[in-house]
């Protein structure tokens, strides 16, 4: 074992979970020369056939030979596996090797491993990038580029590890912001996981009401299209995520809730100025947003 290399297109990678994120992060890894080998753990025998075709990584393995052989462990499986996943990995790690996660919540996460034994050899990392799509099909070339990635305990974590992770997302164009577990998840929150449930909710109103589904196709513009987009993402990957950060999710719902609810008193009551009012401060968003 090699450990946290200081030549890292050297190193042996095994991605545990070739999907949208794996996989992605296995083609940014080839792209910019960052591993000597890439090695690929899934549930689905489906997707580990898609993801050896694809090129995606040298070869499907089992978890176990897999941890045996690498010099760095990704973990990205659904947000309710890796907590359990992570100590597993953890359990077959040696003082040489880093194991990383790429999960959405990590509240959870960074309480499952605190004590163990080889804490040290974990970085706990999301990478604030995703779409719609998933499986090994819907991996993309420069997926990370100008996307922040989130570290969580970087104190915790050995300085050799982190060492390795910042310069593999330095290598990807992706910059590192350091955060607490609990304060990721609630961010996360009221910025992604939200917009998911209003999606999925947007998408089942008018599945509800718009019963003739050529007048949907006909009539839904670029607005409705972009709101709707990411009612098309896996239930498989967002049901783990929304129940297990309901606490954080429950919050920004209920005011979500009231806010919408706001807006419907004044379209009933035909208040232009209070609409309009709404919508001004809702407009400050582009100072954030640009």
């Amino acid at each position: 074992m090699r450990g946290a290399m200081e030549r890292t297109e050297k190193m042996t990678v095994l991605i545990v979970g070739v999907g949208l994120i794996g996989g992605s992060f296995a083609v940014a890894l080839r792209d910019r020369a960052l591993a000597g080998e890439i090695l690929g753990v899934d549930a689905s025998a489906e997707h580990g056939a898609e993801a050896l075709a694809r090129g995606l990584v040298d070869r499907m393995v089992a978890l176990e030979e897999g941890i045996a052989r690498a010099d760095l462990v990704v973990l990205a499986t659904p947000a309710d596996t890796l907590p359990r996943l992570a100590v597993q990995v953890l359990d077959r790690a040696t003082d040489r090797q880093v194991v990383m996660d790429m999960g959405s919540l990590k509240a959870e996460l960074c309480a499952a491993v605190a004590g163990h034994v080889r804490r040290s050899r974990f970085v706990a990392v999301h990478p604030m990038w995703g779409t719609e799509h998933s499986g090994p099909a819907a991996a993309e070339h420069g997926a990370f580029a100008g996307r922040i990635a989130v570290v969580c305990e970087r104190g915790r974590s050995a300085p050799d590890a982190v060492r390795l992770v910042e310069r593999i997302f330095a290598a990807l164009g992706a910059p590192i912001v350091e955060m607490e577990p609990e304060a990721h998840d609630r961010h996360a929150a009221y910025v992604s996981h939200i917009s998911h449930v209003t999606s999925f909710a947007l998408a089942l109103t008018v599945l509800e009401k718009e019963r003739e589904e050529r007048r949907i196709f006909d009539l839904a513009g670029g607005g409705f299209e972009s709101t709707v987009r990411l009612a098309k993402s896996a239930a498989s990957t967002w049901v783990p995520i929304l129940l297990h950060n309901k606490t954080n999710l429950l919050d920004v719902l209920g005011e979500h809730i009231r806010q919408l609810e706001r807006m419907r008193r004044m379209i009933e009551c035909d208040d232009a100025e209070g609409l309009a009012e709404a919508m001004r401060r809702a407009n400050e968003i582009r100072r954030i947003l640009h």
